[in-house]
């Protein structure tokens, strides 16, 4: 099926003109909006299964958003020899052998073209608002089915009312989460450092190179800028150190009189510098 719920109803001869998002379904809403309310009363449920799913936590005072990944928790088994929240990265390939699958509920119509051809299966995911240990993360959160016997009431739409079954839908607290790298951002991106959890309180220190260590003290003390305002050099201990590979990739523009001065500096450089030396660094 298609994600993104495309209404039987849908006159358009091409679904991707449907003018609004069907991706969720607000439970608050679902009675109200026809676009949810006639499959639901058809009886179309269907249960969406994914290893978990990402939400993102915005900083207080910042742009930036941190990751995390959300899936149930996970029970140590004989064949995996590890639980589901491990640290490093040998750990967590390990689980995926008996994975708890997150069961969230849905609905799902079918949209015949207008014009004939085949017919168009697509669903939308519930949400309701979030359980208490998610809240400060996220404020919404799928619709998790806790349990086969959820599942079942759920999908039984024969025998459990379309108002018995709207009970099964509540946040759960039976969930857990951890923090991931920021390349989940980019949705090309697909392998297990998206799912690997990352420590928050680990920050990496960038050491400086060699040459890195002496561009910044060329900087410090020949800068015709600070010589003309007579300010104090700088220690070494004060120069801030940055990683040679950060220089390289560091988009930043100078002065031409600056650009100038650097090009004589690493040209000196370059000849005081010992022939094997580099042949080293090249």
């Amino acid at each position: 099926m298609r994600w993104g719920l495309v209404p039987s109803w849908f006159k358009e001869d091409d679904p991707s003109k449907l003018q609004f998002n069907t991706a969720n379904c607000r439970s608050d809403t679902i009675m109200e909006k026809r676009s949810f309310k006639v499959p639901l009363g058809k009886g179309r449920r269907c249960v969406v299964l994914a290893d978990g799913f990402y939400e993102w936590q915005r900083s207080q005072g910042t742009s930036k958003r941190q990751p995390y990944f959300i899936y149930f928790p996970q029970i140590k088994t004989v064949k995996s020899g590890s639980i589901g929240a491990s640290n490093n990265s040998e750990d967590w390939e390990k689980v995926w052998d008996n994975w708890r699958l997150l069961t969230m509920a849905g609905l799902f119509d079918c949209w015949e073209p207008p014009e004939g051809g085949d017919c168009l299966y697509s669903y939308t995911i519930i949400t309701v608002d979030s359980c208490k240990g998610l809240n400060d993360i996220h404020h919404r959160m799928p619709a998790i089915l806790d349990g086969e016997e959820a599942v079942s009431k759920w999908l039984d739409f024969g025998e459990v009312s379309t108002q018995e079954a709207l009970k099964l839908i509540h946040p759960t607290e039976n969930v857990t989460f951890h923090p991931v790298s920021p390349v989940v951002n980019n949705s090309q991106n697909n392998t297990p450092e998206c799912l690997v959890p990352v420590d928050l309180l680990v920050k990496k220190e960038l050491e400086a190179s060699g040459s890195s260590q002496r561009m910044l003290q060329w900087l410090a003390k020949k800068s015709p800028k600070k010589e003309d305002l007579k300010t104090p050099q700088k220690t070494e201990s004060d120069v801030p150190h940055w990683s040679s590979q950060f220089l390289q990739k560091s988009p930043f523009t100078t002065k031409r009189g600056s650009a100038r001065l650097l090009e004589q500096w690493l040209k000196q450089e370059k000849e005081e510098e010992p022939v094997a030396k580099r042949l080293q660094s090249q």
